[in-house]
């Protein structure tokens, strides 16, 4: 984001110094509300970027600057509408770039809407009928899942497991399969009772056959710290590949992808910021 939007030069990062030949693209690198022959444009350097480096595109997924608005439940039914149509030109692109999996952060509350029972509940039921929407664009457009992003905060639904469970099984009829995306970073809700929402590890071990790709970054479990896995954080963070990966197992999970998520300051050195992604990788290459 910002350092590197160009897909010539991500793609070559990727495939020269992570090492990797997967990638999940974030809508950070593309606005998908664009004009149509700059996207075009975009989409086509990716393309042969990744065909240049013999990078798969597995999934798209929304990124920081979708996760700075309400999206689907933003308190105006005219930015919820528009909110919708971003996310359909999201699956338009994700068809483009021949990705299976598309999805990511839904919305968020207000503060004053999530205070009104009512309110919350109208507001939830609609964006609910929003995913079902965008689950039958996903079908036309030969998507295998519509990815929903387990959040941080109670505003964010899902925040807690019973609530997320909750959630797949109101959505099991969809034309294109809902799953989750579990980020371990975000099982850090201050308000969950449950202290086993508050767990990685029960997350993954619950959810994590309903997860076909989760987010990995090294944090203290107090906050949402996206963190890398380098000598440093990992003292002091709470993630461990060895638990990730048998947690998973233990959730009958078939397949998953691992995306490391690392989200540096903009104020890093750029250097650094390749070297800290270059260490995360190869800590989870020792796991995988």
């Amino acid at each position: 984001m910002k350092r590197f939007p160009e897909p010539e030069v991500w793609a070559e990062i990727a495939a020269t110094k992570l090492d990797t030949n997967i990638i999940q693209f974030s809508f950070d690198l593309l606005d998908p509300m664009v004009d149509e022959d700059i996207l075009n444009e975009i989409v086509s350097r990716t393309l042969d970027s990744c065909k240049q480096y013999g990078i798969k595109l597995q999934s798209c997924f929304t990124g920081g600057i979708a996760y700075s608005s309400n999206l689907l439940l933003h308190p105006s039914s005219k930015m919820r509408k528009y909110a919708f149509e971003w996310y359909s030109r999201a699956i338009d692109i994700s068809r483009m770039l021949h990705v299976e999996d598309v999805g990511g952060y839904m919305g968020a509350l207000t503060v004053k809407d999530f205070s009104d029972a009512h309110r919350r509940r109208s507001l939830l039921s609609g964006e609910e009928e929003y995913v079902t929407s965008l689950s039958r664009l996903c079908s036309k457009a030969g998507l295998e899942t519509l990815l929903w992003e387990i959040m941080s905060i109670s505003r964010e639904p899902p925040s807690t497991i019973h609530e997320a469970q909750d959630l797949l099984q109101r959505l099991r009829s969809s034309p294109t399969p809902v799953k989750l995306c579990i980020d371990v970073g975000h099982t850090c809700n201050p308000h969950a009772t449950d202290l086993r929402d508050r767990d990685p590890y029960a997350w993954l071990t619950e959810l994590g056959a309903d997860s076909p790709c989760v987010h990995v970054q090294q944090t203290d479990g107090k906050r949402d710290r996206h963190w890398p896995f380098t000598e440093e954080f990992n003292k002091v963070g709470i993630i461990d590949g060895e638990r990730v990966l048998s947690s998973l197992d233990k959730s009958g999970a078939d397949m998953t992808y691992i995306y490391p998520e690392v989200f540096p300051s903009f104020e890093q050195h750029d250097d650094q910021v390749i070297d800290d992604m270059v260490r995360t990788m190869r800590y989870w290459k020792e796991y995988l």
